[in-house]
């Protein structure tokens, strides 16, 4: 029932480089975006909390199809970037990670906002008033702080970005080895007589690997929870 096939091993191993990599690569703007959103008042706030928030509520396809004419190769963007820096995303490894990093993208980004609203504005401004600068209070108070919540958000974008399936197979298609996910291995699986087995290994190894990301990061909030506190 584990032995899994060369094929399948394929799938699981790009499944977590690519939600590794959207993960990773969607934190730093996800912090940027959560500290926007939680520490500044600004006309059109409202309406660019709800486009970081548009992919929970629109069908994946769409995202999908939106990434396909915004990054394909004919488009603006996607012509741009492949010519001048050599980045292809459409039916690439790297378009599956930018769709996923995408629709993990909301999930990070409110896990961390919650965390740095909760966080009690004296202790910045005591920071401040000792000296220290905008960059300086952020590194050095507000960071440190939201640490549970960066986790927590880190946890969920990964585990959006393992589980994607509509927007990632829309915008780069089904690729054995170079864009077939677990999820699409799955669904690919579910199309042929005699898959039920593959697909119950991968679905077995989706659950493992989700159950671990949650366990880890249960672990790390509370670690960093306790740290921050001194206990």
């Amino acid at each position: 029932m584990f032995d899994l096939t060369p094929d399948e091993w394929t799938a699981v191993h790009l499944s977590l480089r690519i939600a590794i990599v959207a993960t990773l690569v969607a934190l730093p703007f996800g912090i940027a975006m959560a500290w926007l959103l939680a520490r500044k008042e600004f006309w059109g706030k409202t309406l660019l909390d709800g486009i970081v928030h548009l992919p929970l509520v629109l069908p994946p396809v769409v995202t999908g199809y939106l990434l396909l004419i915004s990054f394909g190769r004919r488009s603006f963007i996607g012509s741009f970037l492949a010519e001048q820096l050599g980045i292809v995303f459409s039916f690439r490894w790297t378009g599956a990670a930018l769709a996923c990093g995408v629709m993990g993208f909301p999930l990070l980004v409110r896990a961390i906002r919650l965390s740095i609203e909760a966080i009690d504005r004296k202790l910045e401004d005591a920071a401040s008033t000792l000296g220290a600068n905008r960059a300086f209070v952020f590194l050095t108070v507000t960071l440190p702080l939201s640490v549970p919540g960066i986790v927590a958000g880190m946890v969920l974008c990964f585990a959006k970005a393992l589980g994607e399936f509509g927007a990632t197979i829309t915008f780069v298609s089904n690729i054995p080895g170079e864009t077939q996910t677990i999820s699409a291995a799955i669904y690919t699986y579910t199309q042929i007589p005699s898959g039920d087995a593959a697909a119950g290994r991968l679905v077995i190894v989706a659950i493992v690997i989700s159950l671990i990301a949650l366990v880890a990061s249960e672990w790390l909030a509370r670690y960093a929870g306790a740290r921050l506190h001194g206990e």
